[in-house]
């Protein structure tokens, strides 16, 4: 199904940046693993601090048995629309990263994790999916099911699959169903010295 993308950039960039958005309304069909391995594989190559790459992703691909784990993680309003996702991913970061000296803490452990995650959902893109990340899920109890070790944090959800009809959608959700805009460059990027604006 095609959207359609309102969204202009101000200045020349790939369309791939304004492709990119967050939809909730999915057909349901399932995510192969050799499609899903391709997107991890540009999450490989995103930059880190001293190539540390902290970054791990945790799956469950539609229709088997680890999928209602995954679901059952999502907050109701998220696991009302990730019923209809292909794939579901959690994204992980290592707190600690080596050095000469052993193990110690990373302190971009998050932000090298954020790269890989725009690398993965644009890679999506490029093959024809759409990625819808989410905060709202229990992360607490994901360390747990997923046995995720206590020198790591639980960073962000992932859904995955093919757009289609937002009809099945809440009348709320339907309104959001479109790609969203983004504030104008001079909101945050300053010369010389740092601008409060708005949060």
């Amino acid at each position: 199904m095609t959207v359609s993308n309102p969204r202009q950039p101000d200045h020349a960039i790939d369309p791939l940046f304004t492709e990119r958005w967050s939809p909730r309304a999915f057909t349901g069909e399932a995510v192969p693993e050799a499609e899903l391995l391709r997107m991890f594989e540009a999450a490989r190559w995103a930059p880190s601090s001293y190539n540390s790459q902290p970054w791990r992703f945790v799956y469950a691909l539609r229709d088997t048995p680890d999928w209602q784990t995954f679901l059952d993680l999502l907050v109701p309003a998220n696991r009302k629309w990730a019923e209809g996702c292909g794939a579901l991913v959690i994204l992980v970061s290592s707190k600690l990263m080596k050095s000469s000296d052993g193990l110690k803490p990373s302190a971009s452990h998050s932000l090298d994790a954020g790269a890989a995650s725009a690398n993965f959902q644009l890679q999506a893109i490029r093959q024809g999916w759409h990625v819808h990340g989410m905060g709202g899920f229990d992360k607490e109890r994901a360390v747990t099911v997923l046995d995720v070790p206590a020198d790591h944090q639980v960073e962000a959800a992932y859904g995955i699959g093919r757009v289609a009809d937002p009809a099945g959608l809440t009348e709320e959700q339907r309104a959001k169903e479109v790609p969203n805009g983004r504030r104008p460059i001079a909101d945050f990027a300053f010369a010389g010295r740092f601008k409060a604006r708005e949060a």
